[in-house]
């Protein structure tokens, strides 16, 4: 296939705006502006030497069996810095189909996207290439920071940027982004944000869409297992409140939280002095709309971008508060300062977690019993299970002294038939599977069964804990220790 060239459409630069989040870089970092904007085909071999190989040195993005696609970094023979994405062998098996979607995102252009530029389709190859961005992720600059958290001016600047960047795909005909979450939030040299153009296609394995995170993903995806235009206005509300709490809240919590007006349990204490009541107030409305369960009660993308707008300009304007230069006394103590990475006393569940000591995890979670179903989503009665339901009743008491005896893979057998008949979801059943699966070495199975337990009670915090314990045996260490500073949280409220 020959060269795909589109007509370059050039806008004058964005004014470079002074952020905390980023450092100096070299001169030839990103795509300052000296590069036409084609969009073209690429051969294997070229992004091949780009990358030197598809060195695992150049591997800038986090990858797993949920997100099994590769992004390296590298950089073409005429200097310019690229980002690689290369699927899975198993992906994309129609190549006309691939490249004609390839086509349709390489024809958008927006100074808030980090662009398509190319891709590649060879053989059982499939690949993507888009401008490079030097200054990492916001999920690093929202909940690993080492120096200063993130301003709020910046983190309005980031919804507002995103905001901009998802009209611009819907006006132009791609009204879906797949995954919307802070690792697909980049940032250039000068520290403007920019929306993964990865997230218009599909991420694609035997023609099917993946879903990494089960306790973030829109109702109607966990109902019917499709996608809505509307689905991405759900997950721009669960970006919204990453940039508010600066943490990972699932929504179900973030909702029982309104409902409770705890609205300090949503905001970052980081921002105590620069955020008025007014904007806090009216933010947390904006996200509290965007997570409704009916897609049509979602606020349009325009909307968001309008009232995004009138608010950055309105934080711009006001005074900063002089409580913004002091230290919050819950951040800090004398002669010591806390850092977003710094981990909160453990309980002893947590503390096993943490060491992946399995055995202890067994004991503990057999000593819990069955509370969390009980509090959480009081699923279970007494007339459910003296009737027709005694049956699959028996399946659970077969999987519990299965259990008990520590006889994980008869337990995974017995639980699985229960659920397959329970009129509501387990959250402690599939706590119980999940280690079972832990214990036979089903670390990716036991990981989905910990967000599924999540996503059925947001505010039980020992699903947390066991994610984390599944992406430590998943080699995934960042992820793990972020689980665990969710699962702490959520036990401090």
């Amino acid at each position: 296939m020959g060269c795909i060239c589109f007509k370059p459409m050039w806008r004058k630069s964005p004014p470079s705006i002074t952020s905390s989040v980023v450092d100096s870089q070299d001169d030839d970092d990103g795509d300052d502006g000296r590069y036409p904007m084609i969009f073209r085909e690429f051969s294997f071999e070229q992004l091949r030497i780009a990358t030197d190989g598809f060195s695992a040195g150049n591997i800038v993005s986090e990858h797993n069996e949920y997100v099994p696609n590769i992004v390296y970094k590298g950089k073409l023979g005429d200097g310019r810095r690229i980002a690689v994405k290369r699927f899975q062998r198993l992906s994309w098996p129609d190549p006309f189909e691939f490249v004609k979607e390839a086509e349709a995102v390489g024809r958008l252009r927006s100074e808030h996207m980090a662009n398509l530029i190319g891709y590649c389709s060879d053989d059982s190859e499939r690949l993507l290439v888009a401008q490079y961005m030097p200054n990492s992720t916001l999920s690093k600059h929202l909940f690993h920071w080492e120096k200063r958290p993130m301003k709020w001016q910046t983190r309005l600047k980031v919804a507002l940027h995103t905001a901009k960047a998802l009209q611009h795909c819907s006006d132009k005909g791609i009204n879906l982004y797949h995954h919307l979450n802070p690792y697909k939030i980049l940032f250039n040299k000068v520290g403007n944000p920019k929306l993964s153009c990865f997230g218009l296609m599909m991420n694609s394995h035997e023609g099917k869409s993946h879903n990494t995170n089960l306790a973030f993903a829109p109702p109607e995806y966990l109902n019917l297992g499709a996608l809505v235009p509307e689905s991405v206005t759900y997950s721009f509300g669960t970006l919204l409140l990453d940039l508010m709490s600066g943490r990972r809240i699932p929504p179900n919590h973030a909702l029982d939280l309104l409902q409770s007006k705890n609205y300090v349990g949503l905001m970052d204490a980081a921002l105590d002095g620069q955020v008025s009541d007014e904007d806090r107030t009216e933010l947390i409305h904006i996200a509290s709309r965007c997570l409704k369960t009916e897609p049509n009660e979602r606020p349009s993308i325009k909307f968001l971008v309008s009232t995004l707008s009138r608010l950055q300009r309105r934080a711009e304007t006001r005074p900063i508060s002089v409580k913004k230069l002091m230290p919050s006394p819950s951040n800090n103590k004398p002669g010591k300062t806390k850092t977003a990475t710094e981990p909160r006393k453990l309980t002893p569940f947590g503390d096993a977690c943490l060491r992946a000591d399995l055995s202890t995890i067994h004991e503990l979670l057999e000593k819990l019993g069955y509370g969390a179903d009980d509090e959480a989503v009081k699923e279970f009665s007494f007339q459910m299970w003296t009737g027709e339901m005694q049956e699959n009743m028996d399946h659970k008491n077969h999987g519990d002294a299965a259990f008990r005896a520590k006889d994980y893979d008869t337990g995974i057998e017995f639980y699985t038939e229960f659920m397959s008949g329970a009129p509501k979801v387990s959250p402690t059943v599939l706590a119980r599977r999940c280690l079972c699966y832990l214990m036979t070495e089903m670390f990716s199975e036991a990981l989905r069964d910990a967000m599924q337990a999540q996503v059925a009670s947001p505010e039980w915090p020992i699903p947390l804990y066991l994610q984390a314990a599944c992406l430590f045996k998943l080699d995934m260490e960042a992820e793990a220790k972020e689980a665990l500073r969710h699962g702490s949280a959520l036990e401090s409220y």
